[in-house]
């Protein structure tokens, strides 16, 4: 074209061709937006998936961005997330699983801790984004006349609603932005709370022009056991019903619980209209962090690199091989009890599983995890504890297993065995030491027991959020939201088991409405109960411990400090705390270990 499209002056809305002239070219007449992206802008890659959900678009979209970011470009990655709701945080963990926490205070899907352990890059609010966030968005520009009279649709309104908030996640044309960034986009094809979804991103695939975004669509080829074989029927359809809505897909990443042989990748390349090298196999491995390689071998990453004309260095892998490597060869085992109320779905704990397992790498050991269902523990049943190295006890909500939770922060704290208990974790381990160390009969949280004499945990009613607002609450506030979210930083006091672990100041990230009450903490403390952090504004406890002459590690923490840990570093508490097992497997003999 002659001119640009940016350039063109656009006829008025009621002009006629004739009236503008012969010689306009027609596409002149229409109002057009600025088509391509500038050369530096930030280009996408979009992930869908198909046939069936968990297959696993979290981690494929992270090793992918693994692999580009060591290439040296600046990776970001974005999750859609097609439900209702506004935020996972009112979810069931046995609906949703686990909810990650950013530093500013968001509660996500937990592929954003995926993300986080994958590349560098961290991740905000604006990292993911459901359909209740986006049509609340829109609802609330229509109360305030922002569409001036127009009808609200789902096409414009709701898809450039989706298109506003994916750009705004890479930080599009912002001194920020990203060379790339990777959307997943959740559900799958053919369900009807996607669709919005995969009509905004076509439109800005579109709108940014070639070579400016990608495809990357993650499908299910079976293992008939009967015939014994596999099946690429199910990946065909699913490749079709893409086309269908007006997506190709640039490659199919094909899920199996093997390798796909290539008569089987050659046949989904022919009814899928994907080259054969785009046909990628992503078979079943026994560590997520073998995945980036397996990915790289067979050229995802160059195939993205050359449809986005992104001309980058060859990939550095080898941190990933050191890291399998580590995994594949432990010097000796450790054996970790997680007593929950979420353990018959595992992703209840996904982040609390990997940092155990980072520690185990930074220990040079393998962390063998059991679960056991704190309702199952009573005083008859809680010796079967005995067993392990250590206690672990998550956090959580509601009064269901309490009882068990505090019989597992007795048995740790009476017996000498290492306790670290998050969140919920600690509260049950004050409520314990009140009851039968400081004599406060029938102490419990005000979360279960309103009416309780001694109510150790309460409901904290004003605090400091992460930006240095103040937020307030009571018990009539509404559940989502209302809690204290995000990363807050407090003082630890010199000499402590915690002062050993963070030094002067620890910052983590927090996610519960309850705290332990302030009135009692001189009661706590006249018994042998160690404050170590407080928060610095309102006193609020973050850290408790046992001292040495008590119990030899005991600690436990208002706040998640899973969501900060990494395959890289660990951290410095779970590192700690693998070390502790280590020494009481050895009967507390000191053992060459990294905490």
């Amino acid at each position: 074209m002659a001119r640009n499209v940016a350039e063109r002056a656009t006829p008025k809305r009621h002009q006629t061709l004739a009236q503008i002239g012969e010689g306009t070219p027609i596409i002149d007449f229409y109002q057009l937006p600025e088509r391509e992206a500038p050369p530096d802008m930030t280009k996408f890659v979009f992930v869908t998936g198909g046939v069936v959900s968990s297959l696993g678009k979290g981690i494929a979209s992270a090793s992918l961005a693994a692999i580009l970011e060591s290439r040296g470009l600046k990776v970001t990655l974005i999750k859609l997330d097609p439900y209702l709701n506004v935020d996972p945080g009112t979810m069931s963990p046995f609906q949703h699983g686990e909810v990650f926490v950013t530093e500013d205070g968001a509660e996500t899907d937990l592929d954003l801790g995926h993300y986080e352990r994958f590349v560098e890059t961290r991740m905000r609010k604006a990292n993911n984004f459901t359909t209740g966030q986006i049509y609340k968005s829109v609802l609330e520009k229509e109360r305030r006349g922002d569409y001036l009279g127009k009808t609200v649709q789902v096409i414009p309104h709701v898809t450039n609603e989706i298109q506003e908030f994916v750009k705004r996640g890479a930080g599009f044309g912002a001194a920020d932005s990203v060379d790339v960034a990777i959307v997943e986009i959740g559900g799958t094809v053919g369900d009807i709370e996607s669709l919005p979804f995969l009509e905004a991103v076509r439109q800005m695939s579109l709108q940014l022009g070639p070579n400016n975004s990608a495809f990357v669509h993650l499908s299910y080829v079976p293992w008939i056991a009967a015939a014994g074989e596999l099946k690429t029927k199910p990946t065909q359809h699913t490749a079709k019903q893409l086309r269908e809505i007006g997506i190709q897909a640039d490659a199919l990443v094909c899920r199996a619980d093997r390798p796909i042989p290539i008569e089987e990748r050659e046949k989904i390349s022919l009814f899928s209209n994907v080259p054969v090298w785009g046909v990628i196999s992503m078979w079943d491995v026994d560590t997520i962090y073998k995945v980036p390689r397996m990915l790289h071998e067979q050229g995802l990453d160059g195939l993205i690199c050359d449809k986005l004309r992104l001309n980058t260095p060859p990939a550095k892998l080898k941190r990933w091989d050191d890291l399998v490597y580590e995994i594949q060869h432990p010097r000796s085992d450790v054996n970790i009890v997680m007593v929950g109320k979420y353990v018959d779905l595992s992703d209840s704990y996904k982040s609390l599983n990997e940092a155990l397992r980072h520690a185990g790498m930074k220990n040079h050991v393998r962390v063998k995890i059991d679960y056991i269902d704190s309702e199952t523990i009573t005083p008859d049943t809680v010796s079967q504890l005995a067993r392990f190295d250590a206690i672990l006890v998550p956090g959580g909500f509601g009064k269901r297993g309490i009882e068990g939770k505090i019989c597992a922060a007795r048995f740790a704290r009476e017996n000498k065995v290492p306790y670290l208990g998050i969140c919920l974790g600690m509260q049950v381990a004050t409520i314990e030491f009140a009851r039968h160390v400081a004599g406060l009969t029938g102490a419990n949280s005000s979360e279960f027991e309103p009416e309780t004499p001694y109510p150790v945990i309460a409901l904290i009613t004003e605090w400091k959020d992460e930006d240095g607002t103040i937020k307030t609450r009571d018990e009539h506030s509404d559940l989502g939201g209302t809690m204290r979210l995000g990363a807050q930083s407090s003082d630890v006091a010199p000499g402590t088991l915690a002062h050993q672990i963070y030094g002067d100041l620890v910052t983590e990230r927090h996610r519960h409405r309850y705290e332990a009450n302030v009135n009692y903490l001189d009661t706590l403390r006249e018994h042998g109960l160690v404050i170590s952090a407080l928060t610095q504004r309102e006193q609020l406890t973050e850290i408790i411990e046992l001292p040495s002459n008590m119990h030899p590690w005991f600690i436990g923490v208002q706040f998640h400090p899973e969501f900060k840990s990494t395959p890289w570093n660990g951290h410095p508490l779970f590192n700690a705390f693998i070390k502790a097992a280590l020494d009481h497997q050895s009967g507390g003999k000191n053992l060459k270990a990294v905490a």
